[in-house]
């Protein structure tokens, strides 16, 4: 019998445009949006979705430092979190939970 083999998923290969880069953020802060680690994952998909290298440039940070940032172990602060969004051209807005 044949051994069965599958590529790696990279949610990263599915953000195409920003209405998918949208809906997935859209989706994250309803199943996890307590959960900073993993919002700041979620951002690393979306910045490795885009060019990290000039990504991390906008946001006045080092590549390898924004990797490990918006690493599942990372644990960012808001600051770098707003710089991350601003440099993606995203806000950050809040409505009351219902």
């Amino acid at each position: 019998m044949a051994k069965a083999t599958f590529s790696r998923y990279e949610t990263a290969d599915y953000l195409k445009d920003e209405a998918d880069i949208t809906a997935y953020l859209d989706a994250v802060m309803e199943d996890g949006g307590d959960d900073p680690a993993f919002i700041a994952a979620a951002l690393g998909d979306v910045a490795r979705a885009r060019n990290m290298s000039q990504l991390a440039r906008d946001a006045g940070m080092s590549r390898e430092g924004l990797y490990k940032a918006l690493s599942k172990d990372g644990n960012p602060s808001f600051a770098t979190i707003m710089k991350v969004a601003h440099a993606l051209g995203l806000r950050l807005s809040f409505k009351p939970a219902a």
